[in-house]
């Protein structure tokens, strides 16, 4: 598995922050009764459920769970965590109905609130290796877990 390059890891938490911004910003705006209530809210509803996610960063189909959970730590560490955790709660689809495109945008079903994850750390040959069930069978596994609970 090729290292990553730092720089490259500044841009990615760069652009997921102001997706951050762009994306907790119409949630402030004032518009009545068009937000939804927390108890009507899919994000607020699975708080409360703490899924176990087996990802490998070789896996281009789940590793972004990494990037995710790592940014809202990275968030909390700066003292934006409250924009973070707004931006968690409002789809991008509510941004898209603000500004008149697709009000009817589906909602960021990949999402987790809080989850247990599990990154496998030992070096894969392809992504069929990366993404497939029998990685997590080697008994020369190294892994990585971290708890991530939505506050």
């Amino acid at each position: 598995m090729p290292a990553t390059n730092p720089l490259d890891e500044k841009v990615k938490h760069g652009l997921r922050f102001a997706g951050s911004v762009i994306t907790a910003g119409p949630a402030l705006a004032p518009k009545g009764n068009s937000l939804r209530s927390r108890s009507e809210d899919p994000f607020a509803i699975l708080s409360a459920w703490t899924p176990c996610l087996l990802v490998n960063p070789a896996d281009h189909l789940c590793s972004e769970y990494v990037g995710y959970f790592e940014h809202r730590k990275k968030m909390e560490e700066i003292g934006a965590g409250a924009i973070e955790r707004l931006a968690n709660q409002h789809s991008l689809g509510l941004f898209m109905s603000v500004v008149g495109r697709g009000a009817e945008a589906a909602e960021p079903l990949h999402l987790f609130p809080s989850a247990n994850l599990t990154v496998n750390l030992t070096p894969s040959q392809d992504f069929k290796q990366a993404h497939g069930i029998h990685q997590w069978w080697r008994p020369e596994l190294h892994l990585k877990c971290n708890l991530y609970k939505y506050k």
